[in-house]
């Protein structure tokens, strides 16, 4: 058998260095894999089998959701990906608001929500300080190198966070279970809370399993030296790190009941049906906190969007609406700023009170500021850009 020419051979070789430090970069631009997360096994899967949201190896919603509607035109969606006219990035820099001297003081009126960016919410209610699906990483992506990277920074560095009493998260995707942030807070021993199976990442991660708390729908906690409750309530949604564990772990909004207090976090949703029942069941609450982005007609079933997130505010039994996951990372096809714009309208005509405080900006929800639509103009240069895990 004739043996390749020189040249085929040198080309060959070339194309085998090339893939392996391909390779070789995917590998460590994810923390050699790490950032994929771990696989539920053991007691762990044992527990999931048993719920009665798993069928054949995944969770399900309690109402059909598909992350494409099967009606969807693809060629129109990536046309208007490609194509779109929409601004999707912020023309301006997003203005910040440095919020330690506000923290480093306890809420007048016993709750105090600090918006950091996307769904990264610092609530104080009733004494104990709860930190939301916490995001302090530049890209939401596996990989350090590609992804959807930050508009802006967060609004004060992990460690200048007052320390929190409970992580709360609300399912597996990378906008909002970031490894090098749930790597940070686990240095300082705090306990998690969260949806079934989503303990196996944080275990995968070195997080000792005694301070996970792992919750199905409807099932309560307490944070640890408080007299708050957490509550996870039905979102309709999905999860999954990778191509092969879809819906291996469950998603879930979340309530945090206190004596005088009450708040919802969305974390991921569509229009569930149960949201009705989280209200009669939990409600009524201080400050509704709802996702607004992310949105598009052919994923309406997963993500709420502007229009859908005030329907689920009056199924919740209404209260003040804090609008969350939008002005931080581009995931969608629409304008960067277009999920207020169309909430502040719409709002404004059902009389729905508003919470639009600037990223790191704390409000108390009891007697908050005029609302503010600092979307629409610049009003200050922001802090450094990048991450804030140093």
């Amino acid at each position: 058998m004739r043996r390749p020419s020189p040249l085929i051979r040198r080309l060959f070789a070339l194309l085998v260095l090339m893939a392996t430090f391909l390779i070789v970069l995917l590998a460590a631009s994810t923390g050699w894999l790490d950032a994929f997360g771990g696989e539920p096994e053991g007691a762990r899967l044992e527990r999931m089998q048993r719920s009665a949201r798993f069928f054949d190896g995944a969770f399900t919603n309690s109402a059909p959701a598909r992350m494409i509607e099967a009606d969807a035109d693809w060629f129109a969606l990536l046309g208007e990906q490609l194509f779109g006219p929409q601004q999707r990035s912020p023309p301006f820099p997003i203005p910040l608001h440095d919020p330690r001297a506000e923290l480093a003081q306890a809420p007048r009126s016993g709750l105090r929500v600090t918006w950091l960016g996307h769904s990264t919410l610092f609530l104080e209610l009733d004494g104990a300080r709860i930190l939301t699906d916490p995001m302090f990483g530049q890209r939401a992506s596996p990989s350090s190198l590609v992804g959807p990277a930050r508009f802006h920074a967060p609004p004060l560095q992990l460690h200048e966070l007052p320390r929190p009493d409970a992580v709360v998260i609300s399912h597996d995707h990378y906008d909002h279970l970031d490894m090098h942030s749930i790597r940070a807070l686990d240095a300082m021993k705090l306990p998690f809370f969260v949806p079934l199976g989503v303990g196996a990442h944080l275990e995968a991660w070195g997080v000792d399993p005694a301070r996970i708390t792992e919750l199905e729908w409807w099932q309560q906690a307490p944070v640890p030296g408080t007299d708050v409750q957490l509550v996870a309530t039905p979102s309709q949604h999905f999860s999954g790190r990778a191509l092969h564990d879809r819906d291996r772990t469950l998603w879930a909004s979340w309530v945090i009941r206190g004596p005088a207090h009450r708040a919802f976090f969305s974390g991921d949703s569509g229009l569930a049906p149960e949201f009705p029942e989280i209200g009669a069941r939990h409600g009524p609450f201080d400050v509704i906190a709802l996702e607004v982005g992310a949105f598009h007609p052919s994923w309406g079933g997963i993500h709420l969007g502007p229009d859908q997130a005030l329907v689920a505010h009056g199924q919740l039994g209404g209260g003040k609406l804090l609008p969350i996951h939008w002005a931080t990372f581009n995931l969608a096809l629409h304008g960067w700023s277009e999920p207020l714009e169309r909430l502040w309208d719409e709002a404004a005509r059902l009389g729905v009170p508003l919470l639009t405080p600037r990223v790191g900006a704390p409000v108390e929800p009891p007697a908050p500021p005029p609302q503010e639509a600092w979307w629409r103009t610049p009003l200050q240069r922001p802090l450094e850009s990048g991450s804030a895990l140093d």
